[in-house]
């Protein structure tokens, strides 16, 4: 059990009392960059042959997700450090400031592809080679398609917010790219130039969406909000086989930081329990959360049933269904 001014990283114990590793996922954000190169080359091969605005800003966008990518493998090499004298509760919170960076980058992709559009529409302009170019376009999307769906579920099963944000990130781009080529294939079908800027503008629409979904979650976990609701609900299944009319719970705050989960819990026993009864239950109630909720850090705070001082919940803290 750790005490107060102590703290236990999730490495340490599993809900089996075990040792956890958590696996290097910078491999996945090299992967990102490497996606990010070979698109960037597809989709400026692909303008430069069309001459389409559509196909110029999807390559702007990759370029978008190149800075992303290498954002992310910044952002995880430092979240993978353990916690230190200088970051008691670990690096975690790198992951937020990376994926409001990306939400950031998003919105300027976003203004880019409308100004260039709205250029494009005041100005229009015949495209060239459509075939060959569309090619190309499918052959840049298909590689973004294939990557973002990796990263979206790497990201997801190791709550790994850089991840799944660089990952949803590249699929935005699929959606930019396949409204690109709807509007390229079908301009030499209508004859109607414009709608090719028309499209690429609703697509950065779009991404904007993205964006700020992305910045109100790392705003969220800068905060430190408390953890949603299906958590608390497994933290309050977990110990409710610990509720008895002598032991008690409550003042139950919670929080996390990257990938990490931290519950903070107090326990009320009889007075007239021996610190080592207390002891006891206090590992078992730990162990049975950090089993409901994997890489969670467990603080937990023992108090005597008779002081009514012990009735007084941390400020803020949650109700408890148990």
């Amino acid at each position: 059990m750790p005490v107060q001014g102590e703290v236990a990283t999730p490495n340490e114990r599993n809900g089996s009392g075990a040792a956890s590793v958590r696996p290097r996922l910078t491999k996945y954000a090299w992967l990102s960059i490497a996606a990010a190169i070979t698109t960037i080359g597809l989709k400026t091969g692909a303008f430069l042959i069309t001459g389409s605005v559509g196909l110029l800003s999807d390559a702007a966008e990759s370029l978008v997700n190149l800075v992303a990518a290498v954002m992310a493998l910044v952002a995880l090499s430092v979240a993978a450090r353990p916690p230190d004298e200088s970051h008691n509760y670990g690096h975690g919170k790198v992951e937020y400031f990376s994926a409001g960076l990306e939400g950031l980058l998003i919105f300027v992709a976003s203004a880019a592809i409308m100004a260039t559009s709205i250029n494009r529409f005041l100005n229009p302009q015949e495209l060239q080679s459509v075939g060959i170019g569309l090619v190309i376009s499918g052959a840049a999307t298909g590689v973004n398609l294939a990557v973002g769906l990796l990263l979206v579920r790497v990201g997801t099963r190791h709550r790994s917010l850089t991840l799944t944000a660089d990952g949803k990130h590249l699929l935005t781009d699929v959606w930019t790219s396949a409204g690109v080529i709807v509007a390229v294939l079908l301009v030499p079908i209508t004859g109607w130039v414009r709608l090719d800027p028309i499209i690429a503008f609703v697509v950065a629409l779009n991404i904007l969406v993205m964006g700020t979904r992305l910045l109100a979650r790392s705003v969220g976990g800068l905060m430190d909000a408390a953890l949603p609701a299906v958590d608390n609900e497994r933290i309050a299944a977990a110990i409710r086989p610990f509720a008895t009319d002598e032991v008690h719970f409550h003042g139950l705050q919670t929080r996390e930081s990257g990938h990490v989960r931290f519950v903070s819990l107090h326990v009320l026993v009889p007075g007239a329990w021996l610190v080592q009864r207390g002891h006891d239950v206090l590992e078992e109630v730990e162990a049975a959360i950090c089993a409901a909720l994997p890489d969670a850090v467990v603080h937990t705070h023992l108090e005597p049933l008779e002081d009514n001082r012990s009735y007084e919940d941390a400020l803020g803290s949650q109700p408890l269904d148990i």
